[in-house]
């Protein structure tokens, strides 16, 4: 199976933040979606970053509440990684476990068409063993 199958049963919505919004607007957002991740664009579809629940903890741990009135520029994942809707679910869920992250943005054609997460990942292999 591939990463394109799991958009097609999930959809390909992904919500996305600016980078000056605040570390509180971001947690809001997640709180209310219900999700652990925000991709961080400037509303072109193109990426910037990615801000985790982790990344939200981190900071607060560090620099205590008042981290929630930083950007999320200042703590977002610059480094992203990205797959293809063509990519294998074994070699996704390889990357992401050697990686240790959980959420990945799915790219076509330079564009952010969607995100699959490690469960979305876990529960197609599982229904493929089936």
């Amino acid at each position: 199976m591939h990463v394109a199958a799991i958009l097609d049963i999930k959809g390909r919505e992904v919500v996305t933040l600016e980078p000056d919004k605040t570390l509180a607007d971001a947690a809001r957002l997640l709180a209310k979606r219900g999700i652990g991740t925000v991709v961080v664009t400037a509303g072109d579809d193109v990426i910037l970053g990615i801000l985790s629940e982790r990344d939200i903890v981190r900071a607060v741990a560090t620099l205590g509440a008042g981290a929630l009135e930083a950007p999320i520029s200042a703590h977002m994942t610059r480094a992203v990684k990205t797959c293809a809707g063509a990519d294998a679910l074994r070699s996704i869920m390889e990357r992401m476990t050697a990686g240790r992250f959980r959420h990945m943005p799915v790219i076509e054609r330079a564009r952010l068409v969607g995100i699959i997460s490690i469960g979305d990942v876990v529960k197609s292999r599982l229904g493929e063993l089936e």
